[in-house]
């Protein structure tokens, strides 16, 4: 047998003054009926060698990584396909990155078997046996991921397979999880006996109104219960014994445990901002979707983020409370957010700072884990949908090749041993803030409302445009600290202004929001055109340049001269036919010439739910009326939800992303088509909706007949249907004024 690497296992054990950056890979095989939804399959990593490139120059020392029963041995060992991890744990290895194996991930195993099957634990160990001795180098495993949240999600809930809904199938599916690692784990130390378990689940914490305080208590209790029956502490005393063995199970089955006790060597703590719950009787206080039943009564059981009018700690009393339970070496193991990118930025250094702390006070924490370096999918469904919904991570895969995101950066920070420094980081996360907050509080009364945030600001120019306003509302919304200027404030195309309002207001980026926008009077007004679209972002560029200070300027559709019927993608070649596209050309050309770093942003047709007179506000209005609208039936264009522009924006300017990128909500369609699509979803007649050609609607710039918009860079904004839905539902509830 081949010794263990002591590389490896330096890599997962740190010096005692430090804390060690583990990474993971989201990898969950789950099962719906009889479908499996792969992450893998739909990240990509197995079809992309080169991403063990990109995890080690991230500085991470481990990797959570997936040696999946349901992957390679999917119809037993004899005809088991080894070839990928063959090829890719080698890799990790030469790369330095201890490999901590995932053998299953929320799953239920292979087609033959589930959760309830008296031989799952049996078939998982014989996997486990094979896996070792094949790679007898891997020291650190994990059988099985977060056996009770899977229990939960597979015995309790009903969302995955086997799909049962009661106490019984729950005890049932935990405990031959639990014995699957335990056998595994035998297994695995036949062939290695130093090898060492890492074991996963989910630690959070209810909270809740005095008259559910008895079902707050006993989910506080069986939260512990994978890793109590791993530690051989669950018998006759144990406080959940009589809810064990009223579900009809033989008890010897549950003392099994405490004859073969299987301690963790390392306990995986998986810290979600869901993880933390608030239970509440007075359902009359929060919007009528979020109601339940427990026992027969009606509950709230929703994040303590979205309730308690102040927030909990976080994650940092948590460790303190399972490392007193267990005194065992501890791993936060999954630290992932789904957010807007600065709040990924802020949650990661909220559970990095915890875990310092938590260390000073003499827990023995050995790593946190940027999980879901990938990304996932459809998480918010909690992958019963196929939905395409995707939460970017460190690398962002929407394009031909993953893509760093700034949490990447932070996390090369982190493993140099440096303080995380983006200037985002500056503003409190959206579970501290008080627009988190979905019914009456605790103290029955909401939480005081923020205050800006500090920091450097994000210039905003074009104070008075629908863009700039826009930016405003948003990065007020994601406490992004901001400043918007008039040209009183900053004249763009004077550089002595420019520069003069960099030092006075040091940002650390500018959005260039301000611009000539009549494409029809540009034709008449060639000089200001020119001076707002091509000098002014050039003055711009080149003074960020100087100053280190990241640009976003904005084009048109309208380089394009609408030759192509396929949606044009940022390397075609651009031929405006009017003078307004020709100054957004010449902006372009100019900006990346004295500015490589700039990010230039090509969009088109505008519709949002802060202002009144763009195009599908005014087909609705006019339509609603009862007026005839009249729009062009040959110019085809690609729509853009301001909110979406602003958002992804705001996350690509974070990542410091540069080049041209194209940002639509991507759907072709003429814009008598638009207005058509749009009423339909209001409801409106569309009787009066009158097509006409191009050449009658008075137009005095020549259009390009084709003009929408596509991306090789990534299609980020989500789909047309998604944004007109939004669209609606916020002129329903009426649209609210923009901060100034």
């Amino acid at each position: 047998m081949t010794t263990n690497d002591s590389n490896q296992s330096d890599k997962t054990t740190p010096a005692a003054d430090t804390l060690a950056l583990w990474g993971g890979i989201e990898c969950t095989v789950n099962r719906v009926g009889e479908r499996y939804f792969n992450q893998i399959e739909r990240n990509g990593h197995e079809r992309r060698p080169d991403d063990v490139a990109r995890f080690a120059a991230l500085g991470i020392s481990a990797i959570r990584y997936p040696l999946l029963w349901e992957h390679i041995a999917p119809d037993g060992l004899g005809s088991a396909d080894w070839a990928w991890a063959d090829r890719q744990l080698p890799a990790l290895r030469e790369a330095g990155i201890a490999v901590i194996a995932g053998l299953v991930h929320h799953g239920s195993g292979p087609r033959h078997t589930s959760l309830l099957d008296p031989a799952f634990a049996g078939q998982l160990a014989e996997y486990a046996g094979a896996v070792a001795a094949r790679y007898p180098w891997i020291e650190h495993y994990t059988p099985v991921n977060e056996p009770l949240t899977t229990a939960r999600f597979s015995g309790l809930y009903g969302l995955w397979y086997p799909h049962r809904s009661d106490d019984r199938a729950f005890i049932e599916a935990l405990l031959n999880q639990c014995r699957a690692t335990v056998l595994a784990m035998r297994a695995i130390r036949a062939v290695n006996p130093g090898a060492k378990l890492v074991q996963p689940d989910d630690l959070g914490k209810n909270y809740s109104t005095g008259a559910l305080a008895d079902l707050a208590s006993f989910y506080n209790e069986r939260r512990w219960l994978g890793w109590d029956l791993l530690c051989g502490m669950v018998d006759e005393r144990h406080s959940l014994w009589n809810y064990l063995t009223a579900s009809g199970l033989d008890p010897a089955a549950i003392l099994w445990f405490r004859d073969n006790p299987c301690p963790p060597d390392i306990i995986g703590v998986n810290y979600y901002v869901t993880s933390e719950r608030w239970l509440d009787h007075r359902t009359e206080r929060y919007p009528l979707h979020l109601a339940g039943v427990v026992d027969g009564k009606p509950c709230i059981d929703i994040e303590t983020a979205r309730a308690l009018a102040t927030p909990t700690p976080g994650i940092g009393p948590l460790l303190d409370e399972i490392w007193d339970r267990y005194r065992l070496p501890l791993a936060v193991t999954e630290a992932h957010l789904a957010a807007s990118r600065e709040d990924q930025l802020r949650w990661l250094a909220e559970i990095w700072q915890a875990g310092l702390q938590a260390r000073d006070k003499g827990v023995d924490l050995r790593a946190i884990t940027a999980w879901a370096l990938l990304g996932s999918f459809d998480w918010n469904s909690l992958v019963t949908r196929d939905e395409g919904y995707y939460e970017s991570g460190a690398f962002d895969i929407r394009a031909s090749l993953p893509r760093p995101t700034a949490v990447a950066g932070m996390l090369r920070e982190l493993a140099d041993g440096r303080a995380p420094s983006h200037p985002a980081l500056q503003g409190q996360g959206w579970w501290r803030r008080s627009s988190r907050l979905l019914g009456a509080t605790i103290a029955g009364m909401p939480a005081p409302p923020d205050g800006a945030a500090d920091g450097a600001p994000i210039l905003i120019s074009g104070a008075s445009g629908t863009l700039g306003r826009a930016f405003a509302r948003i990065c007020a919304e994601r406490h992004l600290a901001y400043r918007v200027l008039g040209r009183q404030d900053m004249d763009i195309a004077d550089p002595l202004s420019v520069e003069r309002a960099i030092e006075r207001l040091r940002p650390w980026a500018i959005v260039n929001a301000s611009g000539y926008v009549r494409v029809d009077e540009a034709e008449n007004d060639v000089d200001r055109c020119f001076r707002e679209n091509a000098l002014g972002p050039a003055v711009l560029a080149a003074a960020c340049a100087r100053a280190g200070v990241h640009l976003t300027t904005f084009s048109s559709d309208l380089v394009f001269d609408g030759q192509q019927r396929a949606p044009y993608v940022e390397t075609d070649t651009i031929a405006p036919l009017n003078i307004y596209g020709r100054s957004k050309a010449e902006g372009e050309s100019t900006v990346l010439a004295c500015n490589p770093a700039a990010l230039v942003v090509r969009t088109s047709s505008f519709f949002g739910p802060w202002d009144g007179y763009n195009f599908v506000a005014q087909a609705i209005n006019t339509l609603e009326g009862g007026l005839p609208f009249h729009a062009a039936d040959d110019i085809t264009v690609s729509p853009t939800y301001v909110p979406d522009l602003v958002n992804a924006c705001l996350d690509l300017i974070i990542d410091a992303e540069c080049g041209v990128w194209h940002l639509t909500n991507g759907q072709p369609l003429t814009w008598v088509e638009l207005a058509g699509q749009a009423a339909r979803l209001a409801g409106i007649d569309c009787s009066r909706l009158e097509p006409q050609a191009a050449a009658a609607c008075n137009y005095i710039a020549v259009r390009p007949q084709y003009s929408a918009l596509d991306s090789k860079r990534g299609v980020l904004l989500p789909t047309l249907d998604s944004a007109l839905q939004r669209f609606m539902a916020s002129r329903e509830r009426g649209a609210e004024h923009p901060p100034h």
